[in-house]
């Protein structure tokens, strides 16, 4: 055999046996960025392991984070990235946008598909119930957020209170934005996930839990053209997550295989959001499962 030849044998090998898998997977900062990398890189090193093994080759994860939920949105939507973890109301806006992105799953809560989101107060506030939030100030979070916005207003308004209720209102981007606006009295109320108000309070009590309500567990989404064999690859290795030390910083327990229909009434609640913002209308019938 020539040197040619065999250089090119070399070669074609190299180039064989170097088929490295890479994926980029993205959340967006409902959270501070640096908390953001703690809470996912555990689970993404486990997934690389995974994968690896199931399709045989060498599989890198990296972990892109959106400034916004509206980019967060758009890198899945228009395939930036390869998969996401996103709230339930933006998957339902990314699945307008593109109906062909893919459910891989959705969070584990316990045993449960849901958590709760909160309405707080000052710890000292004198409001102790809804009505009372007439004339008040509220803090919502980002504006495509399922819990900062669209669950918070449909119960608000199914209780009574809409946007011309309250004295002023504003989007404070993230939930820990919201959790100390409240605390320090800059706004009379806010909402945030349970998890928040837990941080918030975990030295000395600054907030005090006006009324709280479910929301479906977050769901992990797939681009819409994510090649067979690693969507089906990655879904698997997702749902027999079960250790707890790679869950411990999401606060969940695992996963569940997760359809569409599972965020129908957060569906319901983005629908009628319209509801809030105009008070000529009366509170509906709700469908929606809370605690209120």
């Amino acid at each position: 055999m020539n040197k040619k030849l065999l250089f090119l044998l070399i070669f074609s090998i190299s180039l064989s046996a170097k088929s490295d898998i890479e994926l980029n997977f993205g959340v967006y900062t409902s959270d501070k960025p640096t908390s953001m990398v703690k809470m996912f890189r555990p689970i993404l090193n486990h997934l690389e392991e995974s994968i690896s093994k199931k399709l045989n080759d060498t599989v890198t994860i990296h972990l892109q984070v959106s400034n916004s939920y509206e980019s967060g949105i758009q890198s899945l939507v228009s395939g930036k990235v390869d998969f996401s973890r996103m709230g339930p109301a933006s998957y339902i806006i990314s699945k307008k946008r593109n109906n062909n992105i893919q459910l891989l799953a959705m969070e584990n809560n316990n045993g449960k598909k849901y958590f709760w989101g909160i309405v707080c107060v000052p710890i000292d506030s004198e409001i102790y119930k809804i009505e009372q939030l007439s004339g008040k100030s509220f803090a919502f979070g980002n504006e495509n957020s399922t819990i900062g916005r669209y669950l918070s207003q449909y119960y608000l308004h199914m209780n009574g209170i809409n946007k011309s209720d309250l004295s002023h209102m504003s989007y404070l981007s993230r939930h820990d934005k919201v959790a100390s606006a409240v605390s320090s009295h800059r706004f009379s109320a806010g909402a945030i996930k349970e998890n928040t108000f837990i941080n918030q309070n975990r030295i000395t009590p600054k907030l005090r839990e006006l009324f709280r309500f479910k929301n479906s567990t977050k769901p992990w989404i797939s681009r819409k053209d994510l090649p067979r064999h690693i969507f089906i690859a990655l879904k698997k290795s997702i749902i027999s997550i079960h250790s707890k030390d790679i869950l411990k910083n999401i606060k969940k327990t695992g996963f569940f295989p997760s359809s569409d229909s599972d965020y129908n009434d957060i569906r319901l609640a983005m629908e009628n959001n319209h509801l809030f913002f105009d008070s000529k209308f009366k509170p509906i019938t709700s469908t929606l499962d809370s605690s209120l």
